[in-house]
């Protein structure tokens, strides 16, 4: 006989939720949105460790030196860093956001549903599922390039496809990263734990390949490509905010994955053993890969698939190119597909099940990169680049993405003191449909950063949009909370 009411219970400060009739048939429940069993959380420090290195160690990362050197005018020292600097700084969001996913078991748009309310919490969620689907396809680009690549050094006939064969390896590579989530989450875990030590070797192979051909002290006194005698200051913050809207996204939906975390500790320490480190150094390393380009192969290149792919030997392009896949789908699955999952789960938990929700996020991904594959098909000429929305997109997204993440660690930390209705969360009841506070405070920062685009006397609330954003969005929801004295969820939470 199933019980009336939901029973939460606690076990060395992780609570789990026995699910009644008043949750189970509500419309905000469905299997894959429900808290995770204590039972179920399985990552130790070392699974999280290994999915901070999984997703680090991507293309993207690769080029982020060269886009602060080329568009934020740092040397190459200053640029890398800053890249050190913000994955240091970007871990309080993720360590704090974190939290609540390992006490409670509970997803990121769930957790939403206290700051932004029951169908509130749909906007941000919607928001954060477009950014990623967006760059589902900019990775899936990435790894069916190296599809393409891996076909043509194994068929030598394949070569002669040339955009087309692009257009098939990003189909093939589109299924295949749809397929290892439809799995679910140990095997997202299994992906990671095993394509780490591979993506270590990878970027030591590609060192040793690289080091005879440059050299370090030239490299680090490159000037920068700024006007002479400009301040660093302003150009380093800016490039310093970029870096930390690389994983902005992450900041928010960190819940996703620290439900399965076994304690807050192995959350933290997974993201402390992972992130930083890896980020830098494999950032680096795609610094001297560029610089030593010229030298290896004759041309200045920038990303690591066409590098590779200008190897004359087909053994070790094709060798090269399944460890490039493998280091793709790892960063893609974890980072860009999991949380659009979640988030259009959200919206009709009753009607969107897990594989529904993959689905949607895999067409939406598809639409948005079908400009590029249209033009690789040669259906449509067109001067855009991928590589110049990418660098324009880190900055801009960040000022988007930075008041939710204030609202979110203020509203747990400070307003409901660590303390959530489980049962609540899943219900009508106790949350309000939409808290306007969460709503102001993300929209009077927005509306700042966008009046700022217009004016040189504010252009710097824009340029520092992640710091500026998510500070005004937290003290501005503080204020509204307070002000309204007694949020009823504090009262009830358990």
């Amino acid at each position: 006989m199933q019980q009336t009411r939901s029973q939460v219970t606690e076990r060395d400060g992780l609570y789990e939720l026995e699910a009644g009739g008043d949750v189970l048939d509500s419309p905000r429940y469905n299997h894959d949105m429900a808290p995770t069993k204590v039972r179920e959380r399985t990552w130790n420090k070392w699974h999280i460790t290994a999915l901070w290195v999984g997703m680090s160690i991507c293309v993207p990362t690769y080029t982020l030196g060269g886009v602060l050197t080329a568009y934020f005018g740092l040397s190459v020292g200053e640029a890398l860093l800053a890249i050190l600097f913000a994955n240091v700084i970007v871990l309080i969001p993720l360590t704090l956001n974190a939290f609540p996913g390992t006490k409670y078991g509970i997803p990121f748009p769930v957790l939403l549903r206290s700051s932004f309310g029951i169908l509130g919490s749909n906007v941000p969620c919607l928001i954060r599922a477009l950014v990623a689907c967006g760059w589902f396809g900019i990775q899936t680009m990435f790894g069916g390039l190296a599809i393409h690549l891996f076909l043509g050094s194994v068929f030598e006939g394949w070569k002669s496809l040339g955009g087309t064969g692009e257009v098939i390896g990003f189909m093939v590579f589109w299924a295949l990263n749809l397929w290892v989530v439809i799995r679910g989450a140990e095997s997202i875990k299994w992906l990671e734990t095993l394509s780490a030590p591979l993506l270590v070797a990878v970027g030591i192979g590609l060192l040793v390949w690289a080091m005879p051909n440059v050299s370090m002290t030239e490299l680090l006194a490159i000037p920068p490509k700024r006007p002479e005698g400009a301040s660093v200051v302003s150009y380093f913050a800016a490039g310093l905010t970029a870096m930390v809207g690389f994983w902005a996204t992450l900041s928010l939906n960190i819940p996703d994955f620290s439900r399965y975390a076994k304690s807050q500790k192995d959350q933290i320490l997974g993201q402390i053993f992972g992130l930083p480190l890896t980020m830098f150094l494999f950032a680096a390393l795609g610094v001297v890969m560029t610089a030593a380009s010229v030298k290896l192969v004759g041309v200045i290149v920038s990303d690591p698939v066409t590098l590779i792919g200008h190897i004359q030997s087909p053994v070790w392009v094709a060798v090269a190119m399944a460890l490039i896949i493998v280091a793709t789908l790892s960063t893609n699955t974890a980072a860009n597909i999991v949380s659009p999952t979640n988030d259009f789960q959200n919206i009709a938990p009753k009607v969107i099940n897990r594989t529904k929700a993959v689905l949607l996020t895999g067409l939406v991904g598809l639409v948005l990169m079908g400009h590029e594959l249209l033009k690789k098909l040669g259906l449509i000429v067109s001067d855009i680049s991928l590589e110049t929305v990418y660098s324009n997109w880190l900055l801009g997204y960040s000022s988007l993405l930075g008041p939710i993440a204030g609202i979110m660690v203020v509203d747990y930390f400070l307003i409901k003191k660590q303390r959530l209705d489980l049962a609540g969360l899943y219900r009508d009841d106790v949350y309000p449909a939409w808290n306007w506070a969460g709503f102001l405070a993300f929209g009077v920062p927005v509306a700042l950063t966008l009046l700022s685009l217009g004016s040189d006397a504010f252009s710097w609330f824009y340029s520092y949009g992640w710091f500026t954003g998510s500070a005004l969005g937290g003290i501005i929801y503080y204020g509204l909370c307070v002000m309204r004295a007694q949020p009823s969820a504090v009262k009830t939470a358990v």
